[in-house]
């Protein structure tokens, strides 16, 4: 699921009639800056909770969600200083336009990063979930739920054995804390195969062997989105019948 920017809708108070339960955990050995975006053009209904904050190690945080949330992300930025009001130089990875706040309507996070994905209540009455590494990967992610439906996730560090094109960005030590997408780093993203646009901006014109570096994200994260069109590899897109009511955890170094 990719999602666009939006205007600012606001909440309706009968949004959270019916709410779920997000729970985020950091279970890294280092803070980490989580934050949450959701795209209004898809939905008016937003999480009661701040759109970032911080996560020190080994911490957790649970909040209520409308149960009719649509196009919504979350994801973990590292080593921040939001003094720099830069979302390009804010954070390693991950900063928004915003600061620790992200801005609702511009906020979402400078890539690399990995992000899970919500839209609850979507076609034929699901909830659809997935760990997205469309936009790169910074962060190992799981994505579960207390009702047996099935796990999306990353739990593997993409970043040490990341291909050299692709590795970084890098920490003060030289440590890689990022590793880009193939769609970064192509020098035409506006028609391109790794992007899956222009000319390839179908599933049958961007097939997954023409995107560089696919087999290095889906073989070590299978249950994740490795590229835009990913559904197709059937272990991209998770489903949960929305009558469930599910309440999920999304777990940062699971």
């Amino acid at each position: 699921m990719k999602f666009t920017l939006a205007t600012l809708v606001p909440l309706a108070m009968a949004g959270f009639a019916s709410a779920r339960t997000i729970t985020v955990k950091n279970n890294c050995p280092f803070t980490i800056w989580p934050a949450m975006f959701t795209d209004l053009n898809a939905g008016s209904a937003v999480p009661n909770h701040e759109t970032g904050w911080q996560a020190n190690a080994h911490t957790q945080v649970s909040f209520s969600v409308p149960n009719n949330w649509k196009a919504g992300r979350i994801w973990g930025r590292r080593n921040c200083n939001f003094n720099d009001p830069n979302p390009g130089t804010q954070c390693a990875d991950g900063g928004c336009n915003g600061g620790l706040h992200c801005d609702p309507r511009t906020g979402t996070g400078v890539p690399p990063v990995t992000l899970a994905e919500f839209t609850f209540q979507g076609s034929g009455n699901k909830d659809f979930y997935d760990v997205s590494l469309v936009d790169g990967y910074n962060l190992p992610m799981r994505i579960d739920n207390n009702k047996g439906c099935h796990i999306a996730d990353c739990p593997v560090d993409l970043n040490p054995n990341c291909p050299s094109q692709l590795k970084g960005p890098f920490d003060g030590n030289g440590t890689p804390v990022g590793c880009k997408s193939a769609c970064l780093i192509d020098p035409n993203p506006g028609n391109s195969a790794n992007c899956c646009s222009g000319s390839h901006n179908t599933a049958a014109t961007c097939p997954p062997s023409g995107v560089q570096f696919y087999s290095y994200f889906k073989n070590n994260c299978p249950n994740a989105y490795a590229y835009a069109f990913d559904e197709g590899s059937g272990t991209a897109l998770w489903t949960c019948d929305s009558g469930r009511a599910a309440d999920y955890t999304v777990t940062f170094c699971p």
